[in-house]
């Protein structure tokens, strides 16, 4: 199938023959902290990505009371929930609890609810991107949030991997008229063709995803294996638009790689330090690594130059002189 022509993000298209569109996937690795997103935002826009991406949850319609209730341990995690409550991000009942407890008795609601900012917190977010120069969007988990993030007009909207089977939430994301960018990660390719089939291909970019690595056991080999970046090529000729790549893997190599074969866009999650505090922390990329990583795929991109086969001007200087040194030889 051929490839349908590039999907506008703001300024940028993302498509075949464009540079990589790069996001840096700040999610809830601010732990609920806008300086900390703020210093995450400084990192993207210092290494050359072209958006921040966040995640948006209205904790009451994602998960049901008894997930929120479900205990959870949070002792490293005190300083997350002790900001949530100078935010009022918490509920009453929770603020009691954890100020009876002395923080021993942590829910997971708790740290669902510290993790989510207020609007007055993204219109801050909002500007500070502006300031910056880099577009920022969200990967909505429920039609509330899609409402909520729509507010602050963003470039696209991401559909997170886990939201796949979520028809209604597709069809509130597609109404918005925005680009949308697909995770394919926990979805077979049975499973993207559904979603495909509700969301249509216009305006779309699939990002091939793996969600999680085999962890324990599993062999470097056997982490490496589940990248399958094949599976980009898969997706592009069945589907026939840009195709990208996000990346759960720990490293740097797969997401240049990816780029390397066609990756229209890649995402990487990014982190202060990869020892905080957070489920999403651990696989994520500290600064370094991220600027290493969009040195290395703008560079590429130059790298590949127009395809012609010529003489350079430098080059074209050695072979006169080769030529002026061959007839010296030739006359002695």
């Amino acid at each position: 199938m051929s490839i349908q022509g590039a999907v506008a993000i703001g300024n940028r298209l993302v498509g075949p023959g464009e540079d990589a569109y790069i996001v840096a996937e700040i999610g809830i690795n601010h732990n609920g902290d806008l300086a900390m997103a703020k210093r995450l935002i400084d990192v993207a826009a210092f290494a050359g990505c072209d958006a921040v991406k966040f995640q948006k949850r209205t904790i009451s319609v994602v998960y049901n009371q008894q997930e929120l209730g479900r205990p959870r341990e949070m002792r490293k995690g005190k300083h997350v929930l002790e900001n949530a409550i100078k935010r009022g991000v918490l509920p009453p009942e929770s603020v009691q609890r954890l100020m009876q407890s002395d923080f021993t008795d942590t829910r997971n609601g708790d740290l669902k609810y510290a993790l989510e900012f207020t609007e007055d917190e993204y219109a801050e977010i909002d500007a500070y991107c502006k300031e910056k120069r880099i577009a920022w969007f969200a990967s909505c988990w429920d039609c509330e949030s899609v409402d909520f993030i729509e507010q602050f007009n963003p470039p696209a909207h991401k559909i997170a991997s886990p939201c796949n089977e979520d028809d209604e939430l597709m069809l509130r994301l597609r109404a918005t008229g925005k680009p949308l960018i697909l995770s394919t990660g926990m979805t077979d390719m049975d499973g993207v063709r559904a979603v495909v089939e509700v969301l249509g291909t216009e305006n779309l970019v699939i990002l091939h995803c793996t969600s999680i690595y085999p962890t324990g056991t599993g062999t470097p080999e056997e982490v490496l294996r589940c990248v399958n970046l094949k599976g980009m090529a898969r997706l592009r000729n069945e589907f026939g638009v840009p195709i990208g790549f996000s990346s759960h893997d720990t490293g740097i190599m797969p997401t240049f790689a990816a780029a390397a074969m066609g990756a229209c866009m890649i995402e990487k999650h990014i982190t202060q330090e990869r020892g905080m505090f957070g489920s999403d922390q651990a696989l994520s990329s500290e600064p370094g690594d991220l600027i290493r990583l969009c040195r290395a795929v703008r560079e590429l991109y130059i790298a590949q130059g127009n395809g012609e086969i010529s003489i350079y001007p430098d080059e074209q200087a050695i072979i006169e002189k080769l030529r002026r040194v061959r007839r010296t030889l030739s006359v002695v």
